[in-house]
């Protein structure tokens, strides 16, 4: 069950629900593993690592549109800029940099309040190596 505010659930097959994060968070994997790279966004104060429920979050997303969607719609995040990060160097640089500085990972953030799944970056590291893997 989701408890984030905007989160719905869609039917995928005959009686399967997942939630529309969910999806959005399984899509980050599938798409980030296929094109090499992730995407964040940043302005001129850097990028952003809003804070909810007393945890700091730093958004990414798989594609470079699921992105600008966010600066489009989102009011919080007009001006800031797309920046590609190549996969490679974001496992290997910023996801041990947010886990030292306590900062979970925003998978595919999406909708008019930029919602959707707040993981570990050690999380974030086991399911790309488990997908890796298989």
């Amino acid at each position: 069950m989701c408890v984030r505010p905007l989160c719905r659930a869609v039917m995928l097959g005959h009686h399967d629900f997942v939630s529309i994060s969910a999806a959005h968070a399984e899509a980050f994997y599938d798409e980030a593993l296929r094109h090499g790279e992730v995407w964040g966004i940043r302005d001129e104060g850097g990028f952003p690592a809003p804070e909810s429920d007393g945890r700091r979050t730093m958004p990414f997303w798989s594609t470079q549109s699921r992105a600008q969607r966010v600066i489009d719609n989102v009011e919080a995040y007009q001006g800031f800029e797309v920046i590609a990060l190549p996969l490679d160097e974001w496992q290997s640089r910023w996801l041990p940099g947010l886990q030292e500085d306590g900062i979970r990972v925003g998978l595919n953030w999406s909708g008019q309040r930029a919602t959707g799944y707040d993981v570990s970056s050690e999380d974030v590291a086991r399911n790309i190596s488990i997908r890796i893997a298989h």
